[in-house]
């Protein structure tokens, strides 16, 4: 009877324990804990969190004001043979206070002009060279059959190389706290063979802002 009287009441204080730590963590916790659901934005729109950084409609423009400016220069719109061009992130330097993934920038002008070129374009990837002297090795090899392309023995040279760099200056008004942050974006198009600059193009534009974000 004793035994049975026990092992109610060790049940009893144990509903009572997990209870009163199910009510004191109500009572602690946040009053807006909700936040602000995810939703989708346009990103070639200003969102309501933005800074003086570059973004996504910054991006967006740049490239298109980029893309359309190339295919309007006759070396590239009215070539003889297909140029071989090379557009990647690796001579585009960010010598700017901004914090920017320059790859954006870049593959979003290659995809571009790639789409855009209709074949008047060949784009070179040497990001994936590792890759294609792989797959290059193991034909020679016999390990695997030849490609569509069998006769085709060595990478493609480039004749063009994508170059540039993003620079920023910025200002800071010490009465207000308010800053400013102009933004200059240089693109250059480098003949391989002879290091001349055959197209160059810029995008500029000037943020103010009280306060700034933080990019990632």
């Amino acid at each position: 009877m004793l035994s049975a009287i026990n092992h109610k009441l060790i049940k009893l204080g144990a509903a009572f324990f997990f209870l009163s730590i199910a009510f004191s963590g109500c009572a602690t916790a946040p009053e807006h804990a909700g936040g602000m659901a995810a939703h989708y934005v346009d990103p070639g729109q200003q969102s309501e969190i933005s800074g003086i950084g570059i973004e996504s409609q910054d991006i967006i423009n740049m490239t298109d004001k980029m893309m359309q400016d190339i295919l309007a220069t006759p070396i590239f719109s009215q070539p003889k043979t297909p140029p071989k061009i090379i557009i990647d992130a690796e001579y585009f330097k960010n010598e700017s206070s901004s914090r920017i993934n320059k790859n954006m920038i870049t593959d979003r002008l290659r995809t571009g002009l790639n789409r855009a070129a209709c074949g008047k374009m060949i784009f070179i990837s040497r990001e994936h060279l590792n890759m294609m002297l792989k797959e290059l090795r193991l034909k020679q090899l016999g390990v695997i059959k030849e490609g569509k392309s069998a006769s085709e023995t060595k990478a493609y040279g480039g004749d063009f190389r994508l170059g540039g760099r993003i620079s920023t200056l910025d200002s800071v008004n010490p009465k207000t706290g308010a800053f400013a942050r102009y933004h200059q974006i240089l693109f250059e198009m480098i003949d391989l063979n002879t290091g001349s600059i055959v197209w160059s193009g810029s995008y500029n534009f000037k943020k103010v802002g009280q306060e700034d974000i933080i990019y990632r």
